[in-house]
């Protein structure tokens, strides 16, 4: 079992940034890749990004891309979502996963999730 526990959420005003932790405990961090995903009030949960094992790859979803990375520290069992030029249709509940998969989008290939972190943009 893998647990994750997300932090960071809150509320930010458009074109602000925001930076998202998910700190994970149980089996050892590294051996999973790590994704972000959000779900919006009356939409399905979609990827947002992800990151390898290592650190070394990351794929986002083009929603954010050039304005959102992942990174992620193996000492310290966290990963990172640092969101910039936030956008009013950014705001959801941003949930953190773990994967066995490498780079994995679909929801389907993570099997571990956190409770989510709520981050509102206001314009």
């Amino acid at each position: 079992q893998v647990q994750l526990v997300e932090s960071g959420g809150g509320l930010v005003q458009a074109g602000g940034s925001l930076r998202l932790s998910c700190a994970a405990s149980g089996r050892t961090f590294s051996n999973y890749g790590m994704g972000w995903f959000r779900q919006a009030p009356g939409k399905e949960r979609e990827f947002v990004i992800a990151i390898s094992r290592s650190g070394g790859i990351t794929r986002d979803a083009d929603s954010v891309k050039g304005r959102f990375t992942i990174s992620r520290d193996n000492a310290k069992n966290t990963v990172y979502l640092q969101m910039s030029g936030l956008k009013p249709e950014d705001t959801a509940v941003y949930y953190c996963a773990a994967t066995t998969s490498v780079l994995a989008m679909t929801r389907g290939a993570y099997a571990y999730w956190g409770q989510g972190t709520q981050v509102t943009v206001s314009s």
